[in-house]
């Protein structure tokens, strides 16, 4: 179909970046960009990715019950047992598009995906764009820092390095009219033989065929970052590096990612001067914050681990000591110890710890805009997936209704160390030396949230709700909205497993937004 435009999609994840693209309308309802390959080779992902397929199957139509029996965990079978023999060939549609199972670009697997892929373009006259970023690890910052304190590490020899040739190998195979490739932020300054990573990587993209010594035909590319003036089209060389940082919340996203995304538009392709800018800034006071996001899910309790009884009033009473130290503490900001006080009071015994499904009929104290409901929102969900709180150790608990008050006492702004008592230092000789300041981070109601992380699936005490009555970190959930996953988007896999994904994911919304544009490069 010449007015399909297909979607290659490499290194999907969960699928965050692909979800974007998928949702995307036309003003006449017909969704254009249509995934026909998604590649991912961690198992948990792929489960994922493919279940979310199968939805896609279903773009246009009704989505059948039989897709919210399963997310809310009845029958208690795999999504492959109950949908392959309820809808045999939606199914088998979902698995080709995720290539039957997890496969790994720059591995053994390389033939079956690039066959896969000649498969899905094969005779298509239609629009084509690639779509996806080579993970990560290698490039961020942190990723870096671990890198250096491993023996014998050379980073000449890091694979990883070099997983965007293969992403290069796939542009030279489907010669997109467009493709988007995203990264951390931390790709600009890595280096290897002391030459620029990214450097390297935007003459490559200029023309993956010439750069791989390809026979096949040199199709070139102009690079354009999405959040800068297209001020001088006759030479994309003149943008910096840093002009390819998207900044999330600057376009309507509620977290401080600060991603590099590249969008390479074949140089036949005309832009207008419509065009001139890609995507449009919001206004800070339009700005997305964790309350607005988060208020409408069902209040949760943390549980305790390496407790005998994990019942409501053992919980309470652990949250007791944490009152009682706020209470005894000097130097508080102002009206903190009434906060704690009406805090605790407010816990109510309803608090459950939630699981796979949590039923919660009635919306009516969102706090969504109009646009982000349609976004978030099914009516016939009827209820949140992936919303169970974690257990933490009761020490740390103190420390987490500490800070939420704090928070909520001083505009958002969360305890650094030295404004803890003593009675709620953590047993740790460096605790005040300066490493640890901001060791407990509250995701305030009324600011922009932080960057969800995979990291996020060690520990939850960079991401501590901001309702104190509840105490305790994100849920997959509230991290998945965070991120704007749709409420139906449902994570296979353990918990940690489900809070990789999320954090290692592009967020869809942002994706949406990039696909609008995409769309409008691309419509005749």
């Amino acid at each position: 179909m010449t007015d399909t435009i297909k979607v290659i999609d490499l290194f999907a994840g969960p699928g965050g970046l692909g979800e974007g693209f998928s949702a995307f309308k036309t003003p006449d309802g017909t969704h254009p960009f249509k995934i026909v390959a998604s590649v991912e080779k961690e198992a948990s992902a792929h489960k994922t990715l493919t279940l979310r397929a199968f939805y896609r199957q279903f773009l246009g139509e009704e989505i059948p019950p039989a897709y919210y029996e399963y997310l809310r965990g009845s029958p208690k079978i795999s999504a492959e047992q109950f949908f392959s023999e309820k809808f045999p060939e939606k199914w088998a549609a979902a698995k080709r598009e995720t290539l039957g199972g997890p496969k790994a670009l720059g591995s053994e697997d390389h033939d079956e995906i690039f066959q896969a892929i000649k498969e899905q373009i094969a005779g298509h006259v239609g629009k084509k764009i690639v779509i996806g970023g080579p993970p990560c690890q290698a490039y961020s910052l942190v990723g870096r820092a671990r890198n250096k304190g491993i023996k014998g590490y050379v980073a000449e020899e890091d694979h990883r390095h070099f997983l965007y040739k293969e992403y290069l190998k796939v542009l030279d195979l489907v010669q997109p009219d467009i493709f988007v490739m995203e990264n951390v932020k931390g790709i600009l300054t890595a280096k290897v033989n002391d030459e620029s990573i990214f450097e390297k990587i935007r003459e490559d993209l200029a023309c993956p065929a010439r750069a791989l010594g390809s026979i096949r035909k040199e199709v070139e590319y102009e690079l354009l970052p999405f959040a800068h003036p297209l001020d001088d089209l006759e030479d994309d060389a003149h943008f910096h590096n840093k002009d390819f940082i998207i900044r999330a919340e600057e376009y309507g996203i509620p977290q401080a990612r600060h991603r590099v995304i590249v969008l390479g538009v074949r140089r036949d392709i005309r832009i207008t001067g419509e065009m001139q800018e890609l995507l449009s800034r919001w206004k800070s006071e339009d700005r997305i914050t964790p309350e607005m996001i988060l208020s409408d899910l069902p209040p949760l309790r943390s549980g305790l681990t390496r407790s005998p009884t994990n019942d409501f009033h053992t919980w309470k009473n652990n949250l007791y000591e944490a009152f009682s130290a706020i209470l005894d503490a000097e130097k508080l900001p102002d009206n903190m110890k009434k906060i704690a006080q009406n805090e605790y009071l407010s816990v109510s015994s309803d608090l459950g710890q939630g699981g796979r499904f949590v039923s919660a009929p009635s919306r009516s104290n969102s706090k969504l805009t109009e646009e982000l409901k349609k976004w978030y929102l099914d009516k016939e969900l009827k209820g949140f997936v992936n919303h169970q709180a974690r257990n933490h150790m009761p020490k740390d608990l103190h420390r987490y209704f500490f800070a939420s008050c704090y928070a909520a006492a001083s505009k958002g702004i969360s305890p650094k160390a030295q404004n803890y008592p003593d009675s709620l230092e953590p047993a740790h000789r460096n605790w005040k030396s300066g490493n640890f300041a901001d060791r407990f981070k509250v995701q305030a109601k009324e600011r922009v949230a932080s960057t969800v992380t995979s990291h996020i699936s060690k520990d939850g005490h960079y991401f501590i709700h901001y309702d104190p009555s509840q105490c305790r970190s994100l849920t997959v959930r509230e991290a998945a909205r965070i991120q704007t996953f749709p409420d139906n988007y449902f994570f296979e896999g353990n918990r940690t497993e489900q809070f990789v994904q999320v954090g290692n994911a592009v967020p869809p919304l942002l994706a949406n937004r990039i696909a609008t544009k995409v769309f409008e490069l691309l419509a005749p």
